[in-house]
């Protein structure tokens, strides 16, 4: 079999240096035989197009990338999104990096599919102008640009996002291409564009603490116009931007009219009864006990050591919260789940007026098989 010898093995070097995988794991996930590997990049003995697309695939790169003989331009491999993402966490795993990536190229393929349909058809994302308001009045402004009711739900608060142009993406709850890992600090992140921005949510247990990563990203995309990564640290956190972002996302949550309808007379003297007594706000509401307790808190009307305490007894139960599988009999709708309803209705459209194949719309979607495809072209239909 004729092997392919003009291969840059530094630029394989370079990948895997950056995904942080040894080239031994390179071989065995890849799916290519270490012997081969290690010839290759030892003795120059080229690999086969079969093994070298293998490679590619791994890395998320085009085969002409490792024939490029010159060395890497990192500025011209990252996007500035995905520099400024890595730069805020270097010690990100390479699955969340890959991921990255990933979100990356759907934007790229959403635009795509949008100029090539009715590009009036789609939202435009044009960011009402809260840059420099404190983040309770901002977040009073954002309300009403998102049309939001009293009660809602993560699904009616993607919706609202989605209509103004973002993509709402939710990493998937099983292991794969689209998961965020369980063990993983990672909450969310944000990829911040003029032309349509791209807010990732870590599927969890509690769609509330979803909810609140929405509109923390949110936040960051509108009142500091940059992308951001953010884990459990940062949305807690009472320093800078993060500050903001969790600031805004609890007025936005729970405005300070909703909040006056919690009485402190019928707190309870334990914290484990918390939820129960925020029970009727929350769930109306659709967000946490949590984000009830810290606007409670920010506003002077609970203690910190209430808070504290609280925080404390949420943390002692977190084993309990673990993600758990589940049967996957309704695998035509998790690309809905994690792609949200407006990019999916695009690749729809798009195999609808013959512009991609059925086959181009699997892969686009998650990898369905086309029985699958067509399950969800009947559940986004309602039939």
């Amino acid at each position: 079999m004729d092997r392919i010898e003009s291969i840059n093995t530094e630029r394989i070097r370079w990948c895997a240096n950056e995904r942080g995988v040894s080239l031994e794991q390179l071989a065995d996930e890849a799916g290519v035989p270490r012997k081969a590997l290690v010839s290759l990049l030892e003795d120059e003995v080229g690999l086969t197009f079969s093994q070298l697309r293998k490679v590619a695939d791994y890395f998320g790169r085009g085969v002409l990338f490792f024939l490029d003989p010159g060395p890497v331009d990192e500025q011209q491999v990252h996007s500035v999104q995905y520099r400024t993402l890595t730069n805020q966490k270097p010690e990100l795993s390479p699955n969340v990096r890959k991921l990255i990536e990933r979100v990356e190229r759907q934007r790229e393929l959403y635009l795509a599919l949008r100029e090539d349909l009715h590009p009036d058809d789609y939202p435009v994302f044009a960011p009402i102008d809260i840059v420099g308001r404190r983040p309770a009045e901002a977040a009073a402004v954002v309300r009403r640009w998102l049309g939001l009711d009293q009660a809602n739900t993560f699904d009616s608060f993607r919706s609202a996002v989605e209509a103004k142009g973002v993509l709402v993406f939710r990493s998937n709850g099983y292991a794969g291409r689209w998961q965020i890992a369980k063990d993983s600090p990672i909450l969310g992140f944000s990829l911040y564009s003029d032309i349509c921005p791209v807010i990732v949510v870590k599927k969890t247990r509690a769609e509330t603490q979803q909810s609140f990563t929405l509109m923390h990203e949110l936040g960051h995309l509108l009142l500091h116009r940059a992308s951001s990564i953010d884990d459990d640290v940062d949305m807690h956190s009472q320093q800078g931007h993060e500050r903001e972002a969790n600031s805004f996302a609890g007025h936005l949550l729970v405005p300070d009219a909703w909040l006056a309808q919690v009485r402190d007379d019928e707190r309870p003297a334990a914290v484990e009864q918390y939820e129960l007594w925020l029970a009727p706000f929350r769930i109306r509401w659709g967000v946490s006990a949590e984000v009830i307790l810290r606007r409670l808190l920010d506003s002077g009307r609970l203690p910190q050591e209430r808070y504290t305490a609280y925080r404390a007894f949420v943390r002692g139960r977190q084993f309990e919260d673990e993600e758990v599988g589940g049967s996957r009999m309704y695998r035509h709708r998790e690309p809905k789940h994690i792609f949200g309803d407006m990019f999916v209705r695009t690749v729809l459209n798009a195999l609808g007026s013959r512009k991609i194949t059925a086959t181009k719309a699997c892969s686009y979607l998650d990898g369905l098989k086309l029985t699958d495809l067509h399950s969800l072209e009947r559940y986004v239909a309602g039939a």
